[in-house]
């Protein structure tokens, strides 16, 4: 690599930093409302159900409401199968992709939630790319927005436009997803993640994590650091539930670096737990949301 952006030192995601940094404080008389609303766009004919997993991750996390828009042919199955969550019925092209055309659905949309989640479940890159375009100029200044899997490349055409309002934007890269971001190859990161990471907060100025065996988190000048939750982590759903549950904490007032912070934390230590109960691999995504409140209750 030909560059060598200054590392900071990263500090222990444990319970001692949560500790420091806690979950919001609702009071008894606050309504669905008041806890949040998160949007949840993606989704597609080949992976219709994985929205259901980044919606009841939200809920998890203590969202008191979820939106989930995604192909009109997929809408009324996961409405009926999740029926905590609204449904948002969207156009899609004959590959069974988001269409183009849904970014005025969306646009009327985006004024009752206080968190968005883009990306999962969806994997027509150019599809994304164009429903980005639309969507970034039009969010309000304080929106809480998290980008995930095609996302995220799409993300390289909006430097500029994410940096502006980066301070509200969370990125979650694994290590070929942060290579993308930079426009380097997968092994420059797998190399010096931690470079890679800091090269990625300072062009965006948002706050990014890299995915893996360790994790690290960076907004400005602070750098975390997670030692993974387990090999079982490594599996089909649980990115998507990682992305709901930073959305969910988001949509209830934490800023991106915290809520971040505590989805990783809650995600892994979910795998943890499983890792001793179920076995260290062969537990489904889905199985760690369960998990989740009691984490959060015992910190």
């Amino acid at each position: 690599m030909r560059w060598s952006p200054r590392v900071a030192d990263p500090v222990p995601l444990d319970t001692a930093w949560l500790k420091a940094n806690p979950l919001p404080d609702h009071h008894d008389n606050v309504d669905k409302n008041g806890r949040g609303r998160v949007l949840v766009i993606g989704g597609c004919r080949r992976v219709p159900g994985g929205m259901l997993l980044t919606a009841e991750a939200a809920f998890r996390a203590g969202a008191g409401k979820v939106t989930i828009a995604t192909i009109a042919s997929a809408a009324i199955p996961i409405g009926i199968a999740f029926p905590a969550s609204a449904i948002v019925a969207l156009p899609e092209t004959a590959d069974g992709e988001i269409a183009p055309e849904s970014a005025d659905l969306l646009l009327a949309e985006i004024a009752g939630h206080d968190a968005i989640v883009f990306g999962p479940a969806m994997i027509d890159e150019d599809g994304v790319r164009t429903l980005l375009a639309a969507l970034l100029p039009a969010l309000p200044d304080d929106m809480f927005l998290l980008l995930d899997a095609f996302a995220l490349r799409a993300a390289t055409d909006h430097v500029d436009a994410i940096a502006e309002r980066g301070r509200h934007i969370v990125l979650t890269p694994h290590e070929g997803e942060l290579a993308a971001l930079l426009d380097i190859e997968k092994d420059d990161v797998s190399r010096d993640p931690l470079a890679a990471l800091t090269r990625a907060a300072e062009t965006y100025d948002a706050t990014v994590m890299v995915k893996g065996a360790t994790s690290h988190l960076m907004a400005g000048e602070t750098c975390l650091s997670y030692a993974g939750g387990g090999l079982g982590l490594a599996v089909s759903g649980s990115g998507d539930i990682l992305a709901g549950l930073i959305a969910g904490l988001g949509a209830q007032g934490l800023p991106p670096l915290q809520a971040s912070a505590w989805g990783i934390w809650l995600h892994g230590e979910a795998g943890r737990r499983l890792s001793e109960t179920v076995g260290p691999i062969g537990y489904l995504a889905r199985e760690l949301l369960p998990v989740v409140p009691g984490l959060m209750r015992g910190v």
